[in-house]
């Protein structure tokens, strides 16, 4: 008995442990994962977006951090939030402070070896040019060149799959076949332009014309340091200017002189876009006139919804109107309605020729004033679209929080026998204005960046005159931001909105930060 107990335990301790399946798995998922990210980043790189490949080994480090060790694996959960905050929030926002250093526009876009290789590929005809004919032939295609008087024919080949190798000319008396019409050309220039051609004298052509072979050359080769092109049409010498980012020409004594040349490259700059905010008058001016409006605006915004709101909030709470439900449902419908369409319905009825608001003003008083051309009534305008807008928001908080107010407050204050404006100043307002401060610092710093409504209805219209970039009176910080980046008349400033996007985020945040002090204030 004790010898079958005995082998029965040898048996068990020498069984083989189960194989987990999950942990398996887990591992090949995200061995799998790692190496599909490494290799997406290493592409990335590559191609010279080293912020993007920074971020998706940031973001696949974590993941591989979070999930693959057990003192974290409990924080799986908040990995997607964390993850999004990255992409979404802390990403764009160093990327877009980055690009305020820089000269990134339009015309800077690339790298400096990316710049070199655009320009090595330009061409100049550094020969003769020779007139040509296209001939359909048995076999394919043929091409004839008159080279002065004397035809010269290329062998037969494919259009469709055109030789890879250079193709001789010979002398020929005449061509047997069919002479191709100028369309066929056309439809076959891209193949046509990848043929080369030798003449007897060993000179090479290509394509340079729908009728026309040249001998052509590169227009720049980059010399032995890497940096230094020379023009071989000109011979002149171009060397990169790290500060402007671009290639300029250099006399003998190595000092930059004459136009520079596109493409640009991107090169940092350090503060120069800010400086330019603060000294460029045909941006400081428009930018601290453009900055007073946005503040005027955004205060206004927040003082006249919550004057309507507040006043139509109390008097749909109040217990003797008939019909209540009624009034505060067509109150809401205004916020209920999709801004973009009020907003396209405003744009009409403000028409100043054939809008209803025009009609009737002319009508009763005899004035039809021009809303989008007159700097004064557009910016009054939009302030009256802003508020029809956002006054059901604060009519809303305003019905919530009235009804936290105690009933004995009043009823002590009709015993002395204050009315109904004497218990709005003394009991209802300042009973309201408390909670109601971080929403109202909420609602500025968000009329503060409302972009939506201004590109929507004026578009930043009118414009202003004498400005280096484009601006409108109506523009606020945000959408002057927008317009610089994607409008600009010399070539979209990207480095220059950056800047001006990073001015406007220390203040957003000077507002947010204002908001959490008052907020905790309101809790004490």
């Amino acid at each position: 008995m004790q010898s079958v107990q005995g082998a029965g335990l040898l048996e068990q301790e020498t069984e083989s442990p189960k194989f987990d399946y999950r942990k398996w798995l887990k591992w090949s998922l995200l061995g799998m994962i790692g190496v599909v990210n490494g290799y997406a980043t290493v592409l990335m790189y590559a191609k010279g977006e080293i912020a993007f490949a920074l971020l998706t080994v940031v973001l696949t480090a974590l993941a591989l951090f979070i999930f693959g060790s057990k003192r974290t694996y409990a924080h799986r959960y908040i990995f997607p939030g964390i993850a999004g905050m990255l992409i979404f929030i802390i990403f764009p926002l160093i990327y877009t402070v980055g690009l305020a250093f820089t000269n990134y526009s339009a015309s800077n876009q690339l790298s400096l070896e990316r710049t070199q290789s655009v320009l090595h590929q330009r061409t100049f005809q550094s020969g003769d040019s020779y007139k040509f004919d296209l001939y359909k032939v048995d076999n394919g295609h043929q091409l004839v060149i008159n080279a002065n008087g004397e035809l010269l024919a290329s062998d037969v080949f494919d259009i469709a799959n055109p030789f890879a190798d250079p193709m001789t000319l010979r002398d020929v008396d005449g061509v047997q076949g069919e002479k191709e019409k100028i369309k066929a050309i056309v439809k076959n220039r891209s193949n046509l332009s990848k043929v080369e051609l030798v003449t007897p004298e060993g000179e090479k052509i290509r394509m340079s014309g729908l009728r026309k072979f040249a001998a052509e050359a590169p227009l720049f080769t980059l010399q032995e340091d890497g940096l230094t092109m020379i023009n071989n049409k000109t011979q002149q010498i171009f060397m990169p200017n790290m500060e402007i980012g671009y290639y300029q020409p250099v006399d003998e004594n190595g000092n930059f002189v004459g136009k520079p040349i596109s493409p640009g490259f991107v090169v940092g700059v350090g503060g120069a876009n800010f400086e330019r905010v603060m000294k460029d008058d045909g941006i400081k001016e428009p930018f601290f006139g453009i900055f007073v409006w946005t503040v005027v605006f955004a205060f206004l915004a927040v003082a006249l919804t919550l004057a309507v709101g507040m006043v139509l909030a109390c008097i749909v709470q109040w217990e003797p109107l008939k019909g209540s439900g009624i009034y505060r449902v067509l109150l809401i419908l205004p916020y209920a309605v999709p801004s973009f369409i009020s907003i396209l319905i405003f744009k009409g009825l403000f028409n100043q020729s054939f809008g209803e608001i025009n009609l009737l003003l002319d009508a009763m008083f005899g004035i039809k004033p021009s809303w989008f051309s007159d700097p004064v009534m557009a910016r009054i305008m939009v302030v009256i679209v802003n508020t029809w807008l956002g006054f059901p928001y604060m009519m809303i908080l305003c019905m919530g929080l009235l009804k936290s107010i105690p009933e004995d407050l009043y009823e002590a204050s009709a015993i002395d026998g204050a009315g109904p404006v004497q218990n709005f100043m003394k009991i209802t307002l300042p009973m309201l204005i408390k909670p109601l401060t971080p929403l109202l610092i909420a609602s500025f710093a968000f009329n503060f960046n409302n972009f939506v409504m201004i590109q929507l209805l004026t578009a930043g219209g009118p414009n202003m005159v004498g400005t280096s970039e484009p601006a409108g009176y109506t523009d606020l910080l945000v959408s002057y931001t927008y317009r610089i980046a994607f409008e600009g008349g010399g070539g979209q400033d990207f480095g220059l909105a950056g800047a001006i996007a990073t001015i406007i985020f220390l203040l957003v945040g000077g507002m947010a930060l204002l908001n959490l002090k008052f907020t905790k204030l309101s809790q004490d």
